[in-house]
């Protein structure tokens, strides 16, 4: 819905972070628009707001921000950035509903933001997502295009006699007993987070002397992002370490996994004109990520046998 409501096309560049699913390249490829790679910053994973202006040109229709583990990307800069270029901003709030920089909620800061309620996010009806809308000229539009492209909410609202077709749109709306199941979640949201807090900050305290020993990093969050607890990863000292420790935890029956693959060395990045070295940073700490278990409802005794056997391992 983003990328339509932009009226990308044929021949339009989209600035986005190869450190992301390829969702978020997809909606764009599909209108027939060419994606930009750009590197992310090696502290929090978020895309490198000092290496955009390089990949904008004429034809960049849009910066597509993804704000990883739900930690806030640098986005004064990134506003201040679309505002000099006359380009809009996208937020990929997948992993960050709730989160805050500076005080603000993500997905409130960019022209339009994404949300995810996929079965890994905080809070989930197993797919669908939603689009927040913070400029005004968009939401009549938008509610066409959820509408199948249809005037048909301006009829219940008895506006027009009828309705019909006047745009190109999709079935976007979630089903009932969906939306109904988010509702509820929605609802105890400060509960949710509060338990996802308590076990994202155990992690961080009962780990905090076997990383330092084995030269292993926490998560980094700046002191001007407010997270909102989406997941807990190691940065392990190489590729090998990472895959000996998912093996390590795996004997002890714990899934433990990586994440994304560079989408520029991808098959379809390398159509896009991808190639090696031209993201270091995403190439290098997407071979040393690991994520270990993290949900809702993962007891204290869960938590504890996924700690004791990280401690167990030695890099």
């Amino acid at each position: 819905m983003a990328a339509l409501l932009l009226n990308t096309g044929p021949g339009d560049e989209v600035i986005i972070p190869s450190f992301t699913f390829p969702s978020a390249a997809n909606a764009f490829v599909l209108r027939g628009a060419k994606p930009v790679f750009v590197d992310i910053r090696p502290d929090t994973l978020n895309i490198d707001e000092n290496q955009i202006e390089q990949g904008i040109t004429a034809r960049t229709k849009a910066i597509f921000l993804v704000h990883y583990a739900s930690v806030g990307c640098e986005m004064d800069t990134i506003m201040a950035i679309a505002r000099e270029n006359g380009i809009s901003v996208v937020e990929d709030n997948a992993h960050g509903l709730y989160g805050r920089y500076r005080g603000r909620y993500l997905g409130t800061l960019g022209q339009l933001a994404t949300l995810s309620f996929h079965e890994t996010k905080n809070f989930t009806c197993g797919e669908g997502g939603a689009l927040l809308i913070n400029d005004a000229q968009f939401k009549a539009r938008a509610e066409i295009l959820r509408e199948k492209g249809t005037d048909r909410s301006r009829f219940f609202r008895g506006e027009i006699d009828k309705y019909t077709w006047v745009d190109v749109g999709s079935s976007y709306l979630p089903a009932d007993l969906l939306a109904a199941f988010l509702c509820a979640q929605l609802e105890h949201r400060d509960q949710i987070q509060s338990m996802r807090r308590q076990i994202w900050e155990i992690y961080a305290r009962e780990l905090a002397s076997w990383t330092e020993a084995n030269g292993v990093r926490l998560p980094i969050v700046p002191t001007e992002c407010e997270q909102s607890y989406h997941m807990f990863y190691l940065i392990m000292p190489s590729f090998e370490s990472r895959q000996a420790l998912i093996s390590h935890l795996a004997s002890f029956g714990i899934l433990a996994v990586f994440h994304y693959l560079p989408l520029h060395l991808s098959p379809m990045g390398l159509r896009f004109g991808g190639r090696q070295g031209e993201c270091p940073v995403t190439e290098d700490l997407a071979d040393r990520l690991l994520r270990l278990p993290f949900f809702t409802g993962m007891s204290s005794s869960e938590q504890s046998q996924v700690i004791e056997a990280v401690r167990g391992f030695h890099c």
